[in-house]
């Protein structure tokens, strides 16, 4: 049986919507510390503590029962009562959590003893209203007021904070089964009195208020939360995504958890079908809209629920920026980084209003609106967002390109901007080969990439709308990044691309895991991916339980740092897609097995973002990242794209096609796609290995839309013999 890695320091979170709760395993809010209830960027509460007659319980269970959900077991210290003591563990305690807009908190008492009880039950809970940054940076200053009240007439608490115009307000409502709390000195206490065998219990209801819009607690109880009308959703939306089945249990428990925790990181999109939602980048901090997150991550799941993909393509899309901020590093057609509700937004004193710090969101936008059109056939799409790829197109040529040379740089024009605007976004994850950093602005390899795949993608969209002009234009100018590109980014002599240009237009030829993505774009020449595929599988990239960021060569490599070292799933992801683009069917197989082999080391088969590099050996296992996010959008999807690579599956909906090119490993001999779209067919589809083939058999569907086709007779041409 796997060794089973928890992630992170031991917590329970679970959340709903922009509402997360994040507890010790007891339960209570400890302060200070990071955690609390969180609700649109504010810690709402900041400390919960439960007493019985002034003394803590004990804790004996306890967690997240579904990802909204949480259930604790904790029994009774000694104790002193004015009817005589208590002796320990003869009282059980109960709390059961459960978030939906506000949050619901069921308290259950049970009486052991052989004789009465009578006690006071004290919850004492304060309200900070702190920012989420300001949490998380452990630098937290109140700018406004904080006051309580109390309607004992209404069992009701009431914490409001005001500064100027930003308000927030937790409602707590007491339920209590026998008398009335009262409350004093930041506590409320109640009175219980058991009988043998007798339980008491209490609801507390949390309605938060951001101001404007009151956001209630559930109502129903948290045994009853299935029934909810939130519950409903979520089967609903199980029934519509792709499911599988698989003779290889491993990578079905890594499949199935990734769709349990996209359901976990929907965020709800006003203004549209109730089906429709936007990801969330991950759990606890980034539970807000992110471009570049909310597009990969609709690019995972354009087999498994092209909605997110809508979703994206809409939101993003009407916070397009218009005109030049320098503070939030806008640019007229840029697509946002990451929008933020908190006091600090509010103010601007941290420009996520949103904030526009990021390269290849943009670049990003066009791929998944092509992609989306592929998987749907829905040509409105097109038509919908074809101002917004216009305005796309005019940000990589007037702002992407700086300076005018042809590639994409970034540098942040910001005060308060991110150093480093690719998906490495830490400070420290360009270097030169002697660790020193990056001077700017940085063109890295992989945003030359996605532009190039970006233009090939809208010269297609330009064919469609019947705009042949501005196709040929699109693609004379990806044949031109790609001849340039293969040129300056290209070592002969090691096989390998630049990681970056610097800003003298040097390359910096350190060996990291951002060349793979040139393959997934396919800027790569066919003759080239050999060697890149090599490299990439080299002893000092492959850990094997992935990739790593950085080579463990460089001087700068350390496996337990975010971006130069550490395995990241959702980067394995995206190289394997590549490797299998270019026909490396056993490498791209190599890494979905050990990725999904990580997943089985941790709790529940769930991927966190990211894990360290270590060099995997008999008896090991994958070690954790104490920053990982769990769930995080990227990890959740990567199985998907794996899937994807392994079967060579590529949508062609607009021409009532999907194409195959399946090529499973002995690892996983079988695999049957249940509920499988294109456009507004649906299909079941199983494949088999039989021997050192892979065939397929449509169970349900039309079998005439579905195609066997070679991946690399699909590749968009770019004309090699003429570019190079």
């Amino acid at each position: 049986m796997s060794f089973k890695v928890q992630v992170g320091p031991p917590q329970i979170a679970i959340h709903q919507g922009q509402t997360v709760l994040v507890t010790d395993p007891d339960g209570q809010i400890e302060w200070p510390s990071d955690k609390g209830l969180y609700f649109l960027d504010t810690r709402m509460i900041s400390s919960w503590n439960i007493y019985a007659n002034g003394v803590p319980w004990d804790l004996l269970n306890g967690g997240a029962v579904t990802y909204f959900g949480a259930r604790i077991f904790q029994t009774n210290r000694a104790f002193l009562t004015e009817d005589g003591p208590i002796a320990a563990r003869t009282l059980g305690l109960t709390l059961s959590r459960h978030v939906c807009g506000g949050m619901r908190e069921d308290i259950e008492v049970s009486n052991n003893n052989q004789h009465s009880v009578r006690f006071n039950l004290e919850i004492a809970v304060r309200s900070d209203f702190a920012d989420i940054f300001e949490v998380k940076s452990g630098k937290i200053v109140r700018r406004g007021r904080i006051v309580s009240h109390w309607s004992a007439a209404r069992q009701r608490l009431r914490l409001t904070y005001h500064n100027k115009d930003f308000s927030r307000q937790v409602v707590i409502t007491c339920k209590p089964s026998g008398a009335k709390a009262v409350y004093a000195n930041g506590r409320l206490s109640l009175e219980v009195a058991l009988k043998p065998a007798e339980t008491w219990d209490c609801c507390l209801l949390y309605d938060l208020v951001d101001g404007k819009r009151r956001y209630p607690a559930p109502r129903e109880a948290a045994d009853q939360c299935h029934r909810s009308q939130h519950a409903q959703s979520i089967e609903e939306w199980e029934r519509t995504v792709l499911k599988i089945k698989t003779g290889n249990e491993e990578f079905y428990r890594c499949f199935r958890q990734g769709i349990l925790d996209m359901a976990a990181l929907r965020l709800p999109i006003a203004g549209t079908d109730h089906m429709v939602f936007i990801p969330a980048a991950g759990l606890p901090w980034f539970v807000a809209l992110f471009g570049r997150d909310s597009l990969i991550v609709s690019l995972q799941t354009m087999l498994v629920y092209p909605e997110f993909a809508r979703g994206a393509l809409d939101v993003l899309g009407r916070y397009q920026a218009t005109e030049r901020d320098d503070y939030r590093d806008a640019e007229p057609g840029k697509i946002p980084h990451e929008l933020r509700y908190g006091e600090l937004a509010h103010f601007k004193l941290i420009p996520h209003t949103p904030y526009y710090g990021t390269s290849d969101a943009t670049p990003l936008y066009l791929i998944a609106l092509h992609s989306a059109w592929r998987a749907t056939g829905d040509r409105s799409l097109l038509v919908k967002h074809m101002a917004t790829a216009e305005g796309c197109l005019h940000w990589i040529d007037a702002y992407g390109d700086r300076d005018g040379d042809g590639f994409q740089e970034y540098q942040t024009r910001s005060t308060a901007g991110y150093e480093n605007t690719a998906w490495k976004d830490s400070g420290d994850s360009v270097m030169y080969e002697d660790g020193s950093l990056v001077k700017g602005p940085k063109a890295l390899c992989e945003l030359q990439g996605y532009v190039y795949d970006a233009w090939q993608r809208m010269a297609e969209i330009y064919d469609e709308l019947g705009n042949e002009a501005r196709a040929i234009e699109l693609r004379q100018k990806a044949a031109t990044l790609f001849r340039k590109f293969n040129e300056v980014f290209w070592d002969e002599a090691a096989g390998f691309y630049a990681y970056t240009l610097d800003g003298d237009k040097r390359p910096v030829f350190s060996v990291a895991s951002n060349q793979g993505h040139c393959l997934w774009s396919g800027i790569v020449p066919r003759d080239r991916a050999a060697r890149v595929v090599a490299r990439l599988m080299a002893p000092d990239m492959w850990s094997g339980w992935g990739i790593r960021t950085l080579s463990a060569t460089h001087v700068a490599f350390n496996p337990y740092n975010y971006q130069t070292g550490a395995v990241w799933p959702h980067d394995n992801a995206i190289i394997a897609a590549g490797f299998r683009r270019y026909g490396f069917s056993a490498e791209a197989a190599a890494i979905a097995r050990c990725i999904s082999g990580a997943a089985s080391h941790f709790q529940m088969n769930q991927l966190p973002e990211l894990y360290a590099g270590l060099q995997r050996v008999n008896g090991s296992f994958p070690v954790q990242y104490v920053g990982a996010n769990v769930p995080q959008a990227w990890a959740a999807g990567a199985p998907f794209v794996l899937m994807q690579a392994m079967l060579g599956i590529r949508p062609d909906a607009p021409r009532n096609r999907l194409y195959v090119d399946p090529a499973l490993p002995d690892w996983l001999p079988d695999i049957t796609l249940c509920d499988l779209r294109l456009g507004r067919r649906t299909f079941d589809v199983h494949f088999w290995r039989d021997g050192n083939e892979t065939k397929f058999k449509v169970l349900r569907g039309n079998p005439r839309f579905i195609e066997r086709r070679d991946m690399l007779d699909l590749r968009m041409p770019v004309m090699e013999a003429e570019t190079l």
